[in-house]
């Protein structure tokens, strides 16, 4: 970035604003300053906000977020809740909006060609290159799982974890095409992308939580952008994982999904597909269609583990959930003598306890 033609255009092109994230604050914690940064991609601007200050020998938390949200309202209830703080003290994050989804985008021109899921992901190398950041850990939701899962087929090499939140990575059959035409004679897109979101038990409880994002999506001021975002995600290719074969995950692989959310099916056929010694798989009870929202507390838990059996975060203070967890832990790390890649959690709703189990199970937690 010092010296060329190439480097001067790049800067030329990036915009860089100075922002304070309105949250609140734990006692005797500053304010975490933010940086948003816009830069050209071959497919177009993408804007993404660092926190925090790169750590040495150590990856870069990276977010991307799902159909209707943004990074602010996909991931916040996640960043902001108190036991997380202890994991953003100890990684720089990356959230990325994709394009025409931050706050105050304009509204793209009629015709306005969108990035694929491909596309988007192909994008962000160039996030990467500008930052310096040689490897990521990617937490996506969604098509934003989608989207990471790409770069991670793609970028190996980068990628030293994935957390994926309500990942589908089959492309649309005939029948799903079929259905989502019939729905869409009938529904709004707004309400379509609301059913991807949330699980119909959900919508029709209709808690604050779902009003709230309701009236997010329903009257977003850039919706015909969400739109695009929405079309391109119905588009997407098959991933084609194959356990076993030459398209799979070579990092270690965090699935989540909730109990009864929209999603589920395919998550545990995902599950099916991946490395069995690299992927766990979290199922939540109660958690609805986004657990990062619903559930942030034994989603941070579950983060946690997942880092520390990458090697990351040893010392870390155990929650009042995992104390209990804290010798067997020790003990196993020591009989392996090297790196866990999976871990696979259980915790019982009548004793509030954390086991584990066999490698590639599922994780299941209950309220």
């Amino acid at each position: 970035m010092e010296n060329g033609g190439s480097s001067r255009a790049t800067m030329a092109e990036l915009q860089e604003v100075q922002i304070t994230e309105e949250k609140p604050l734990l006692p005797g914690q500053t304010p975490e300053a933010a940086k948003t940064h816009s830069v050209e991609t071959p497919y177009g601007s993408v804007t993404f906000t660092v926190y925090g200050t790169p750590k040495p020998k150590r990856p870069a938390i990276f977010t991307y977020h799902d159909v209707g949200l943004n990074y602010k309202s996909c991931f916040q209830p996640l960043f902001q809740f108190g036991d997380m703080q202890e994991i953003i003290q100890n990684f720089v994050r990356v959230h990325v909006d994709a394009p025409g989804m931050e706050e105050g985008a304009p509204v793209f021109p009629l015709g306005y060609q969108y990035p694929s899921l491909d596309q988007l992901a192909d994008m962000i190398p160039c996030i990467l290159q500008y930052l310096n950041f040689s490897t990521i850990i990617g937490i996506g939701v969604g098509a934003g799982a989608y989207v990471l899962s790409r770069y991670a087929l793609n970028h190996p090499d980068t990628v030293e974890g994935l957390v994926l939140i309500n990942i589908d990575p089959n492309a649309k059959g005939w029948m799903d095409w079929a259905a989502h035409k019939l729905t869409g004679l009938t529904s709004s897109v707004a309400e379509m992308i609301l059913g991807h979101l949330f699980s119909q038990e959900e919508l029709s409880r209709n808690s604050e939580l779902i009003q709230k994002y309701r009236n997010i999506v329903t009257h977003a001021p850039n919706l015909e952008n969400i739109e695009l975002y929405w079309n391109s995600y119905n588009n997407r290719r098959d991933l084609n994982f194959e356990r076993g074969g030459d398209i799979t995950l070579k990092c270690p692989v965090m699935l989540v999904v909730g109990d009864q959310a929209p999603h589920e099916d395919a998550v545990v056929e995902c599950n099916s597909k991946l490395d069995p010694t690299q992927t766990s798989f979290l199922k939540m009870a109660d958690s609805g269609g986004q657990p990062q929202l619903t559930q942030p507390g034994k989603l941070t838990e579950a983060i946690k583990y997942f880092l520390q059996g990458m090697g990351y975060m040893a010392s870390s203070c155990m929650t009042r959930l995992s104390r209990s967890r804290t010798a067997s832990l020790t003990s196993a790390a020591s009989i392996d003598g090297s790196r866990s890649r999976s871990r696979t959690l259980s915790q019982s709703s009548e004793s509030g306890t954390l086991s584990s189990g066999p490698p590639g199970h599922t994780m299941e937690v209950s309220c």
